[in-house]
């Protein structure tokens, strides 16, 4: 047997997340839909209308907050941001969690400060390995997409000028 010939093509490098693999080869959006903990964040992304945004060439990092971190928000808070009238309070909410380039976790440093797509800042410390933005702890960090890099957080972040 040719083994040469036999050899399938290596399917790309990926982190998993949410029970699917984020692969390089697809953009932050496509890949987040894939996810099961972020069926959230994508809803909101649709709803603010900033899907074909995230899905340009970036490069963005995404602090992107799990479902579990929208739940843990007060009552009524997600069901309030997705109202149609809520478009533009809910387009703050996300663009404070994406920062302008590719951002790594070994990128970021302890006391560094980011300035989000929404204009506010968002600051980073770094302590035993473990990377914090604005108060929400990075529990994946580094998924690699296409058009940047997306960082998985327990929290969702919110601008004080809300």
């Amino acid at each position: 047997m040719d083994s040469a010939a036999a050899a399938p093509a290596p399917a790309p490098a990926g982190v998993l997340v949410g029970g699917a693999m984020m692969t390089p080869d697809k953009d932050i959006v496509d890949n987040a839909v894939n996810s099961k903990d972020h069926t959230t964040v994508v809803a909101a992304v649709k709803a603010a209308g900033l899907v074909e945004t995230l899905k340009g060439a970036g490069p963005f990092t995404v602090f992107a907050p799990t479902n579990a971190a929208f739940e843990a928000l007060p009552a009524g808070t997600v069901d309030g941001l997705l109202k149609p009238e809520s478009k533009a309070k809910l387009t703050k909410v996300l663009t404070y969690h994406v920062v302008p380039g590719a951002l790594k976790a070994a990128d970021l440093t302890d006391g560094q400060e980011l300035t989000t797509v929404e204009g506010e800042k968002l600051k980073v410390s770094v302590k035993d390995g473990k990377v914090m933005v604005g108060g929400a702890t990075v529990t994946i960090p580094d998924v690699v997409s296409s058009n940047g890099v997306t960082h998985v957080v327990d929290k969702v972040l919110l601008p004080a000028k809300l």
